[in-house]
């Protein structure tokens, strides 16, 4: 008698061609293996174990210069402790030291995953997200300890795991990180010695989940992005290639200036480590010591929001580097004055655009060989668009806004008329964490949507004008404040400018710009309104009527300008 399954068998075979089948012994999988970022940092030390893979100034003070053999061993010894005490779900509370580096590849390897969280944060955000991420431990660095008393009154059993940052990694000044490295090395051993065949990178699935890094959640609850091991292995060589991280003498130096927990460092740390750069780690963005690396180190590399490369510029160390650095920027749009004044000190932009749901960066503003022959205004505004999608990526496209649910229109290609950012393909994340809803909102359409407003230039390059909700509606007309700030900031005296609506009784709403000014400079508000109105090419319906100078702009962790809370200054006339 034929089996329910036989007769299903025979059934569909009616219907459609049939699988061939492979012959016995034949392994049709031999030309693929699943994808996984942690990879290369194996490949790495197997490659140049001797080359210098890590420097870093420690918190007692002291320069730490590690290899790739010390690397690798290092992320060994935490996978193995990790996997002896069966923790699945790692939280991470730490500045870009050498920990959080090994943590990201040794967490991993270890088959768990890896919830890195903003230092900056207040303690109950910090809570509410190793709450919500079911963490079973935390990694976290000896200075911010106190920021967890709130999240280990409600789970006095999940262990911290703490790092004292010191150049020493056995002995009274090591600590509970560097114990747990070599506990697991020994683990490992009394195991039978696999070294790296006995971790779970080895066996993964590409598409498991790996990280959970969350928004910002300026606005609301922060969303965490669930990350995959081939979308991770897929940004990070395109940021090889998009950020030109590969040299055919030599190896990059890459200087973590941008926040290892942003994004998982726009999976830098596994792009840097697979072409063997050296990591320069930083606990805290210092200026002096920034320039100083520069010179005197020859870093080759940075990553950067606009305010962060706005202050390096405006410091009293800036000078013209004999080496060419290779800056790449995001984070906020930046302004084509930005641009020439960091190439000038030989900081070359690399222009790119993403979200933490596209590991960070997913568009590339790719520079024109016939741009050079442009007036130096247009060749730098050309270089502050947001370009085209990723090469491991799909074309991005922009699209009509205020369409039903999931219809995705074009907008013309034209350069003027404005839409939404969307995204496609390989290095979109897989969708968020434990937020079904969120998650289909996000991919409406079958498109990752941005919230991001934008032209369409004829040549397909993408134009940021303003977040859908920062767009300012005056009389009718559209004003982009990211515009108006570009043509702010290039008043001489000026060093920053966030600009936002306020309501007015004539025309609806109408722009207030908020200023910084340059160190030893004085400016009046209405002395730059005069500027704006009579020097300036800024269109007379765009001209801020309130200008209000202020010492700082409140600023995320990653160096957005918080439009929320100027706002909120310009409702309640509060600065704080």
């Amino acid at each position: 008698m034929s089996t329910p399954t036989s007769r299903l068998r025979n059934i569909l075979s009616h219907l459609g061609p049939a699988t061939p089948k492979s012959p016995v012994g034949v392994d049709h999988s031999y030309h693929i293996h699943q994808l996984s970022p942690t990879i290369f940092l194996e490949r790495a030390a197997a490659i140049e174990p001797d080359a210098q893979a890590i420097y870093h100034v420690t918190a007692n003070d002291k320069v730490l210069r590690r290899s790739y053999r010390e690397f690798a061993d290092r992320a060994r010894g935490l996978a193995y402790y990790l996997q002896k005490h069966g923790y699945k779900r790692i939280g991470v509370l730490a500045t870009n030291t050498p920990a959080f580096l090994e943590s990201i590849f040794g967490i991993i390897a270890a088959g768990a995953v890896i919830v890195p969280v903003n230092y900056r944060l207040k303690p109950e955000d910090i809570t509410y997200i190793f709450d919500f991420a079911e963490v079973d431990s935390i990694i976290v660095d000896d200075e911010y300890v106190s920021l967890l008393d709130e999240f280990k009154k409600g789970h006095p059993h999940v262990p911290f795991i703490v790092d004292l940052d010191t150049d020493a990694t056995e002995g009274e000044l090591c600590g509970p990180f560097d114990d747990a490295v070599l506990e697991g090395l020994k683990y490992d051993q009394v195991q039978g010695g696999h070294g790296w065949g006995g971790l779970h990178h080895a066996q993964t699935h590409e598409d498991d989940m790996i990280a959970i890094p969350f928004t910002s959640g300026t606005t609301s609850r922060p969303k965490g992005c669930v990350y995959t091991n081939r979308g991770s292995y897929l940004a990070a060589m395109a940021n090889v290639v998009e950020s030109g991280l590969n040299y055919d003498q030599g190896r990059c130096k890459y200087l973590w200036t941008l926040p290892m927990f942003h994004a998982m460092g726009w999976t830098f740390p596994w792009a840097v480590t697979a072409v063997r750069g050296t990591h320069y780690c930083l606990r805290k963005i210092d200026y002096s010591l920034i320039w100083k690396l520069l010179k005197e180190e020859g870093v080759t590399h940075f990553n950067a929001a606009p305010t962060v490369n706005t202050l390096l510029c405006a410091s009293k160390e800036a000078e013209r580097l004999p080496q060419r650095v290779r800056v790449t920027v995001a984070a906020s749009p930046p302004t084509a004055h930005l641009f020439e004044q960091m190439t000038n000190l030989n900081l070359h932009p690399v222009h790119v655009y993403g979200l933490t749901e596209t590991y960070g960066p997913i568009t590339k503003g790719y520079h024109m060989p016939e741009w050079e022959t442009l007036p130096r205004a247009e060749k730098y505004a050309r270089m502050a668009r947001q370009g085209h999608g990723f090469i491991t990526s799909l074309p991005i496209r922009i699209i009509k806004p205020d369409q039903p649910d999931g219809t995705l229109i074009d907008v013309a290609k034209d350069g003027k008329e404005l839409g939404e950012i969307v995204f496609f393909g390989n290095i979109c994340c897989k969708g968020y964490f434990k937020d079904a809803g969120a998650t289909k909102k996000l991919f409406a359409g079958g498109a990752l949507h941005s919230g991001d407003l934008a032209v369409w230039r004829p040549d397909g390059s993408a134009q940021i004008q303003d977040r859908s909700k920062d767009i300012i509606i005056s009389g009718g007309e559209n004003i982009s404040s990211v515009a108006l700030e570009a043509m702010l900031v290039q008043h001489p005296d000026v060093l920053e400018a966030g600009v936002v609506a306020v309501a007015d009784s004539h025309w609806g709403e109408r722009p207030k710009a908020y200023l910084t000014i340059k160190e030893g400079r004085t400016l009046e508000p209405q002395d730059m309104i005069d500027w704006a109105r009579n020097q300036s090419a800024i269109s007379k319906f765009m001209i801020p009527r309130e200008v209000e100078i202020v010492n700082e702009l409140p600023k995320t962790s990653t160096g957005k300008i918080q439009k929320n809370v100027l706002r909120e200054w310009a409702k309640t006339g509060r600065k704080s």
